[in-house]
């Protein structure tokens, strides 16, 4: 029970990091956001969102309907989410068909979003403190660690981030650490037991049963 609570957790702050880390820059991009360092990225949105979502009732309360239009909207412009659901999904995303592909993502999304949408009532006077951006800004990968302070212990929330070339040219997030654990990883173990035992789609049934469930709720 334990394991489980502690998952749940987990995920929670997966979800609330997601939401900070994304939603906001749609309404304050910068410029050249190719010229903004990862971490003064983070510190910005998050600051933002945290607001955002401080003042929004409804998604407080947990509005599955109003988080899915954020998340849509906001949030997936500004995250890698097929190279997500590709990691989560491990090897045998390679052997998938683009149908398929697009069925994981689009339960992933919505397993994330429906099974942990009540974390957002947990916001209150939180504060995100984002350390300083260890690195060089021609890698093409980095890691920025920040931490969320407020309604007790703080809580460590880490972002891999890669960059984009071309015209969309900046940072995106394909990996969150929530208190030492990646969320890929996480899911990836629970994946592989799914394709091991019933294929790419007996996992997209899954996902789907378990989504249903969680509407439900």
């Amino acid at each position: 029970m334990n394991q489980i609570l502690q998952r749940r957790t987990l995920g929670r702050f997966a979800l609330a990091g997601l939401l900070l880390a994304g939603a906001a820059v749609a309404f304050v991009r910068p410029a050249h956001a190719a010229d903004e360092t990862p971490d003064a990225l983070v510190k910005r949105i998050s600051s933002d969102v945290l607001e955002t979502i401080k003042s929004d009732k409804s998604i407080k309360a947990g509005d599955v309907d109003k988080i899915m239009v954020l998340v849509n909207t906001k949030i997936m412009p500004n995250v890698n989410f097929q190279r997500m659901t590709a990691s989560a999904v491990g090897p045998a995303w390679r052997q998938a068909t683009p149908e398929q592909q697009k069925r994981l993502e689009e339960e992933f999304k919505t397993l994330l979003v429906r099974t942990y949408a009540g974390a957002l009532d947990q916001v209150s006077d939180q504060t995100v403190s984002v350390r300083p951006f260890r690195g060089s800004l021609d890698d093409k990968e980095v890691l920025v660690r920040t931490e969320v302070r407020g309604g007790g212990d703080p809580v460590q929330l880490d972002y891999r981030l890669e960059r984009t070339p071309g015209e969309a040219a900046g940072w995106k997030i394909y990996n969150i650490n929530v208190l030492g654990v990646w969320l890929v990883d996480t899911y990836r173990t629970q994946f592989a037991q799914q394709i091991n035992s019933k294929g790419i789609d007996g996992l997209i049934a899954a996902l789907a049963a378990r989504n249903k469930s969680n509407g439900k709720s």
